[in-house]
């Protein structure tokens, strides 16, 4: 079963970047709140017929939850207008490894500390390593946008 989550998660990884550049390239003539909102209205539909046919949960459960926990939908939708912001400026690469390097670092922090009942993991000098390399793909691959693009421009 963990390989098939691993497999599942790798598949979603996929179609974020997919997702990534098609808005990007959709916001240039739609704008970028537009495509937003489209995405958001095109899951809202999607997952309602989702739950109607295959629900299982507590729809209104979302009525009793600790208001803390419903900021992860405005969470998502912030993800979602900050990456249709970002692609078409500095490229897909570029976005989701500053979107990976942001969700290792306040993950490193989430685990240290246990926040929201997550797992204990504690922060070792491996787990920041691995968050600077990262950061300096970052910045190679950014900088190889900006030289490319540079050439296309000249």
């Amino acid at each position: 079963m963990s390989i098939l989550m691993i497999l599942f998660t790798l598949l979603a990884g996929v179609t974020l970047s997919a997702q990534s550049s098609v808005n990007g390239t959709f916001s240039r003539k739609a704008g970028t709140i537009e495509t937003t909102f489209l995405t958001m209205l095109t899951g809202f539909i999607f997952l309602t017929i989702i739950i109607i046919f295959f629900g299982q949960g507590n729809i209104l459960g979302v009525l009793s939850a600790p208001k803390w926990q419903l900021s992860a939908a405005f969470l998502g939708t912030m993800y979602l207008l900050l990456t249709v912001i970002a692609v078409p400026r500095i490229g897909v690469v570029a976005t989701n490894i500053a979107a990976i390097s942001g969700q290792l670092a306040i993950s490193m922090v989430i685990d240290h500390f246990g926040w929201f009942n997550s797992l204990v993991v504690d922060l070792d000098w491996k787990r920041l390593v691995a968050l600077i390399f990262m950061i300096i793909a970052l910045y190679f691959i950014y900088q190889g946008n900006k030289r490319s693009n540079a050439e296309i421009n000249s």
